[in-house]
């Protein structure tokens, strides 16, 4: 089971900063992820970066019991 963290618009659309979710690759993990926060969890995802333990990832990335996904929503300000 890897953790899940959810940041800024992320963590808004799903309801909570952070979950686990028992998966084995990191698309695997945003898929599920998908089906538990729905659509507009979706939308923030398409334009989010996903990073595994600090470094950017990839979808076909693999993901154990000691990971952290989290999910970087591009952030505006001024």
């Amino acid at each position: 089971m890897s953790r899940i963290l959810l940041l800024g618009p992320a963590r808004d659309a799903a309801g909570l900063r952070e979950d686990v979710i028992d998966a084995l690759t990191v698309a695997d993990v945003l898929a599920q992820a998908v089906q538990r926060y729905g659509e507009r969890f979706a939308d923030v995802l398409s334009l989010s970066q996903v990073w595994v333990n600090g470094e950017k990832s990839t979808p076909q990335q693999p993901v154990g019991p000691q990971d952290e996904v989290a999910v970087l929503p591009p952030i505006s300000g001024g």
